[in-house]
């Protein structure tokens, strides 16, 4: 079914890409029950083409309601605020619809500037969204449309006192749209206080297709990670790698290690400003550079187009998190590769990730780094007499306390 068939303007279809030949299965499902003003909850995946699933029935409502309605997303990051506002202009490039996106990290003036010049829709991060609100500087008087996308991720960030003073801001009768990548029984509790009989969509089998994403998994030393990651990236001569790290400070550590080993790279975490961030992602984009280490705050907010591979060079404490990761790659029906680098320190979140998964994801043995660290055995490995010379060592106040007695001659 086209796009056209979904009582789209001319306008919004022409805009959209050649390539997105027809609606995905959450975007068939969600347009028409959105364009007949029903609340809805959608559990979709990220890379099912959810964005467009709200952001192309709310632009026809708009369209329709003659600039006598706005709307409202709210997202948990400013990568995920800046992908979702190109998105948008993108699709209405040929109207005159204005959306402006409002997050932390940018200038709190210009932003002021480019609200003051108009807004249909406003793409907006809680705690910037918040502080508007405060200033008064930002009239949400006349939103008629809400969307909450990557609710999971917000509650998870914990940012719901926000959303929830900002949806008392909001006048009473509205649409509202949750759309999350999961479900869990904290989020079904909240979507009850917000939704008004809501059309529910899931759209899994799509997003989780295991075809589009080979699962590869190695089982390698903790110590050998970074050589292996090195070597994996040189040996299968792979042009755009993205690599998910736990830590901010390993990150940058990771950066100069593959710097020194001539791949160029760059770090994408928290620590970064705004515009730093933003260059680096494009940067990586642009293919300027190959390899990007990313922390899990981004796991949900890189979009590349066509990234063929992504790699874990830590596994994740939390399973959802792993499928958020790999979810980069595979995108819009395209084929991916996912690699884990996984010690045996690392084995019980690789269950919970099966278990989450149903998946079996057999760990290999990567050719040319033998394991030869031993798994844990959950016993305490210091000997009692140890701990007592520990023990010693602290109370020594002085460094000749330190040094051994000389022998007499």
């Amino acid at each position: 079914m086209p796009f056209t068939k979904l009582s789209l303007s001319q306008e919004l279809t022409a805009a959209l890409p050649k390539t997105f030949c027809e609606p995905t299965d959450i975007q068939a499902l969600a347009i028409p029950a959105i364009l007949n003003h029903k609340d809805v909850l959608a559990i979709a995946q990220t890379g099912s083409g959810k964005t467009l699933a709200y952001g192309l029935p709310l632009l026809q409502l708009i369209l329709e309601g003659q600039n006598s309605s706005k709307a409202l997303v709210l997202v948990p990051t400013r990568e995920l605020a800046s992908q979702v506002t190109d998105a948008l202009l993108m699709t209405a490039k040929n109207t005159s619809v204005r959306a402006v996106c409002i997050c932390g990290g940018v200038d709190k003036e210009q932003q002021k500037a480019q609200l003051s010049m108009g807004w249909e829709m406003v793409v907006a991060t809680p705690g910037r969204l918040i502080e508007l609100l405060a200033e008064e500087t930002l009239d949400v008087s006349m939103v008629s449309n809400v969307v909450l996308d990557e609710a999971d991720r917000m509650l998870e960030m914990g940012f719901w006192s926000d959303v929830q003073r900002i949806i008392q801001s909001l006048p009473e009768k509205r649409q509202t749209l949750l759309f999350s990548a999961t479900f869990p029984q904290a989020l079904e509790e909240k979507a009850k206080t917000l939704l008004s009989s809501p059309v529910f969509i899931e759209a899994r089998k799509e997003a989780k297709n295991e075809d589009a994403i080979e699962e590869i998994l190695y089982l390698v030393n903790k110590g050998s990670k970074a050589k292996a990651l090195i070597d994996q990236i040189t040996r299968n001569d792979w042009s755009q790698v993205l690599v998910f790290i736990g830590a901010k400070d390993n990150a940058d550590a990771l950066c100069k290690k593959l710097s020194k080993a001539g791949l160029s790279a760059a770090a994408l975490h928290g620590n970064k400003n705004q515009a730093e961030r933003e260059a680096t992602l494009e940067s990586f984009k642009q293919q300027k550079v190959r390899v990007l280490i990313a922390t899990d705050l981004l796991a949900r907010g890189i979009h590349v187009e066509s990234l063929p591979v992504v790699i874990n060079f830590e596994l994740p404490s939390n399973p959802e998190t792993y499928v958020h990761r790999i979810g980069r790659t595979a995108r819009a029906g395209l084929q991916g590769v996912a690699v884990s680098l996984v010690c045996h320190g690392e084995t019980e979140y690789l269950e919970s990730i099966r278990k989450t998964t149903d998946r079996e994801l057999v760990l290999k043995e990567l050719d040319g780094f033998p394991v030869t660290d031993k798994p844990s055995t959950g016993e305490n490995k210091r000997a009692p007499r140890d701990k007592q010379a520990n023990r010693r060592t602290q109370r020594k106040k002085s460094i000749k306390q330190f040094q051994g007695k000389s022998k007499r001659s």
